[in-house]
């Protein structure tokens, strides 16, 4: 004679009957008990591969970015410029740039930013290329190119998780770089 073994936890009133006294509604609860843990079960082997690609793809994307990072990231200045000490802020910064501005860094230099998207969406990864230029004679000061991941994570209420290449890059570190007080 075959018996069935029900776990009483997962809500099922039959304990261990005979097979031959079970009726169709039995059946059906049987069934039904067991589909619930299928569905369950597939649920958490969907999830445990969403989370291992997703992870892959970011870790794929990340070691792009080291790859690229190491060809041309970074910041590079060509000429430096001495300004007198009152062209800067109690912070050392240059007191004429104005980033929210057309004309970031007045009438005589020239800041030109470049946003190049490798991959949009979830994960996401973009190169920013700044290069600051001297409008009188065109002359490039310096530039700084710097790689970014965005995202690949699970969905949920948290920020996403990035990674950036070089991390001492942008527009802020390439005007430091150029621009110098005179004393």
């Amino acid at each position: 004679m075959i018996r069935i073994q029900i776990d009483e936890k997962r809500g099922s009133q039959i304990a261990s009957m005979p097979l031959q006294t079970l009726d169709k509604l039995q059946l059906r609860k049987i069934s039904r008990s067991m589909s619930y843990q299928r569905t369950a079960t597939n649920v958490l082997i969907l999830s445990l591969l969403v989370t291992f690609l997703a992870g892959c793809e970011k870790a794929r994307l990340d070691e792009q970015i080291r790859e690229l990072c190491a060809k041309d990231g970074g910041v590079k200045v060509y000429e430096r410029v001495r300004l007198p000490d009152e062209k800067f802020d109690n912070f050392g910064f240059i007191d004429f740039y104005r980033p929210a501005q057309s004309d970031p860094l007045g009438p005589d230099y020239l800041l030109d930013r470049q946003q190049t998207f490798y991959r949009r969406g979830n994960p996401e990864m973009w190169r920013f290329h700044y290069r600051v230029l001297r409008k009188s004679d065109r002359k490039l000061l310096g530039e700084s190119v710097m790689y970014i991941r965005r995202g690949g994570d699970m969905p949920g209420p948290w920020h996403p998780s990035s990674f950036a290449c070089p991390e001492q890059a942008g527009e802020t570190v390439l005007i430091r770089g150029i621009f110098n007080k005179m004393s």
